[in-house]
């Protein structure tokens, strides 16, 4: 019996990225070096100035300090054993106010999305409330708060109003074709917010999670300013207080760093949901 005859039809070889591709691929690579090198220039720059002017008696070195400064302060204040204490007092009250605050704002958000009649009721006072001045609520906060407590508040306060109307115009702004489409099959209210409202605003989310972290922040050191016996803001005022601006400067600078670090992080969770959603 014959062999059945092999299929002899060659196999195409799968083409290669094309040389266009490869030069849009080189120039971005080169893009972004240019970026982070302009920045690292930027930040040299800064700093440069910043010791130089100073020691030129530009600027007053008792109200400046200089970098070179920083440093032995820094070293002090950990040594000293306290450094430590005040990063992390401000640290973790920053993420449970953001944490509050995001969780506040979604639910609320998704309150008035699913029902129109409670946004026009609540949407006046939210706007009031996020216009008014919220160092004004700090002796409140201590009041009905306590010292410990009361940078929490201050945190949710500054950043959970902002969070709202964001997240709220992500919900709004959500296409109503999908919507009818949902409801079309079937869908509930329930599942067209989990399954097309909610999947749908996540670059909304990531915009409000950019504004929040540093509204947490900034409520935490007001906070710290009035009302916290440790934290980088308690440290910010007791070395202005006593004049010795090269604490203060080292207080910013770790502000500086744990900004930069919590900018890091949303990037990276960024880039993450852009190739999940992009």
């Amino acid at each position: 019996m014959n062999a059945p005859i092999a299929n002899t039809v060659p196999l195409r070889a799968v083409p290669g990225p094309s040389d266009k591709y490869l030069d849009y691929l080189r120039r971005d690579r080169a893009r972004r070096r240019n970026i982070r090198v302009a920045q690292a220039l930027l930040l040299v720059v800064f700093l440069c100035a910043w010791e130089i002017l100073p020691r030129m008696h530009v600027l007053n070195p008792l109200l400046t300090s200089y970098p070179s400064a920083l440093w032995p302060t820094f070293i002090e204040l950990w040594n000293h054993g306290s450094l430590g204490k005040h990063i992390m007092t401000t640290l973790s009250a920053t993420l449970v106010g953001f944490t509050l605050s995001m969780a506040i704002g979604i639910v609320v958000a998704a309150a008035l999305w699913w029902s129109d009649f409670l946004y026009k009721v609540l949407d006046p006072f939210l706007v009031v409330a996020n216009a008014m001045p919220k160092i004004a609520f700090v002796p409140i906060f201590y009041l009905w708060l306590g010292s410990d407590y009361a940078v929490y508040g201050m945190a949710v306060a500054i950043a959970v109003f902002v969070t709202i109307m964001v997240v709220y115009a992500g919900f709004r702004g959500i296409d109503l074709n999908k919507v009818k489409l949902a409801h079309t099959f079937g869908a509930s209210r329930w599942q067209v917010l989990t399954k097309v409202v909610l999947p749908g605003s996540v670059p909304t989310l990531i915009a409000a999670v950019k504004m929040n972290i540093g509204l947490a922040l900034v409520g935490v050191i007001v906070g710290e300013f009035q009302s916290a016996d440790s934290g980088l803001g308690f440290l910010i005022m007791n070395g202005s207080q006593v004049f010795k601006l090269n604490i203060v400067m080292t207080a910013i600078a770790m502000l500086a760093l744990i900004s930069s670090v919590m900018y890091l992080v949303i990037y990276r969770i960024e880039a993450a949901v852009a190739r999940r959603y992009g």
